[in-house]
Order: C-alpha cells, then structure tokens, then sequence
C-alpha cells in the first residue's frame, strides 16, 4: 500500500526511530525529533544497498 500525502504529514515523532512503508524499496523514516527522511533500499550485485532521497518536504513553505 502506497503512502498518502496526509499519512506523510501528519507522521508524528516516536521515541526510535520507526519507518513508513511505500512498497517497492520506498521507505520514509521518522526519527524520534520528528525528522522525515525518504530512503531507497536496492539490490545491486548481489549486495543490499540503501540509498538516502533526502528530506520530507521537499520544499519550503514560502515556494511561489
């Protein structure tokens, strides 16, 4: 099941840090200060990898 724009937002702080499953590799972690980091986990080679997206919003609140 795929995240939702509300689901996203509205992820709120635990005390550890816990992830929100997108499917396909497509987490978003939350940390325990309330940060949101969208990560990537693949396979290449035959090794595990994880790839960090960036943060979550993207944007700033003041984008015209």
């Amino acid at each position: 099941m795929s995240l939702t724009s509300f689901s996203v937002q509205n992820a709120k702080p635990r005390e550890k840090l816990y992830k929100l499953s997108d499917g396909n590799g497509l987490s978003l972690f939350v940390g325990p200060n309330g940060s949101k980091l969208w990560r990537f986990r693949y396979r290449f080679g035959g090794k595990e990898n994880m790839l960090t997206l960036g943060a979550s919003p993207a944007h700033s609140a003041s984008r015209r």
